[in-house]
């Protein structure tokens, strides 16, 4: 009965890796998939082997491992190396003995095979099956979106909650940003449930926590990379403050929904646009106060964006820039 061996870094795991994985099921009756994670990655072998078993959970056939290793034991290069394959294929069989196949997509797996004296298969080799690999992903992640499982879209989604008190251009910068990312965007949902911020009442403000959390679960379904906050719940927990009570008693999930991974608070130094419906300016500026106290309470924390319009916008696009390129952490 066959046993075959698939490894890899799978950083991240993607299509490529999956049509490897299930073309070396149909060749065998029982598959490893084996994470090789060195001690120079950040992304930890168990994350990336969460990733594989979760695509594979209802394939009983297919067992996944994590293979910890240090660099400077074996080396994490991708060059077909004879010296390299032998050791890789020394400790492969030391902790795999009884595999009888190895399947790639690499030329070195001929000689990883060869070393442990098994059979080999390759399998697109030239990328024309899947054209993807991890390396172009790793630079672009946005590129390769749509070639990652659902479960490494959650682990790359980045989040970015625009904050701060009435009249500072919240909901154009958070539209304004989904609109040049080509991401999606949350709505305050405060803006539906209390159409007059002069006038509220406390368990308003949960049923727009719960409501925001809601839409915000929602839409993270379905985003891509990127997914905009307009407001977020500590905005609508210093509400209740403005009130002149406590923080609302609110579950857990409602702070895990609204979880984000950049912070813009934006300042109040820019006019007023009094529409009848927004606080008079002693109150916004005590609202604003109220704000940053609340994310100090809850430990949040965030970019000031300020200074005129164009400003506000290239600060904006700078940090969220900057949030890309640490998206895809080695």
């Amino acid at each position: 009965m066959s046993h075959a061996l698939v490894f890899g870094k799978f950083l991240p795991f993607h299509a490529g890796h999956a049509a490897l994985i299930d073309f070396a099921r149909r060749h065998s009756a029982h598959l490893t998939v084996l994470v090789c994670a060195s001690d120079q990655e950040t992304v930890p072998g168990n994350v990336r082997a969460g990733w594989l078993h979760e695509t594979y959970a209802g394939y009983p056939e297919v067992a996944v491992q994590v293979l910890e290793y240090r660099e400077q034991d074996l080396a994490n290069t991708s060059e077909t190396s004879l010296p390299v394959a032998h050791a890789w294929a020394d400790r492969f069989r030391d902790l795999l003995p009884t595999v009888t196949l190895v399947v790639t997509s690499e030329p070195y797996g001929a000689l990883v095979a060869a070393r442990m004296g098994i059979e080999y298969l390759d399998f697109d080799v030239f990328r024309a099956q899947v054209p993807v690999s991890g390396t172009t992903i790793r630079n672009d992640v946005r590129a390769g979106w749509a070639r990652l499982p659902a479960g490494v879209q959650r682990y790359y989604q980045r989040t970015v909650a625009i904050l701060g008190t009435e009249s500072t251009g919240k909901t154009t910068l958070a539209e304004q940003l989904a609109k040049h990312f080509g991401a999606m965007w949350v709505p305050e949902a405060g803006r539906d449930l209390i159409p007059d911020s002069t006038a509220f009442k406390h368990e308003e403000l949960r049923a727009v926590a719960v409501e925001h959390g809601r839409r915000i679960a929602e839409a993270r379904a379905t985003a891509g990379p990127l997914l905009l906050l307009d407001t977020d719940v500590h905005i609508t927990q210093s509400y209740a403050r403005l009130l002149g009570q406590q923080y609302l008693e609110l579950p857990p999930e409602i702070y895990q929904q609204n979880r984000a991974d950049l912070y813009l608070y934006l300042a109040p130094d820019v006019p007023l646009v009094q529409d009848g419906t927004r606080l008079p300016e002693p109150e916004r500026a005590r609202l604003d106060k109220l704000h940053r106290q609340t994310l100090t309470d809850f430990a949040v924390e965030y970019h000031e964006i300020s200074g005129s319009w164009a400003e506000r916008w290239d600060q904006a696009v700078a940090l969220v820039q900057q949030q890309f390129r640490l998206q895809v952490r080695l």
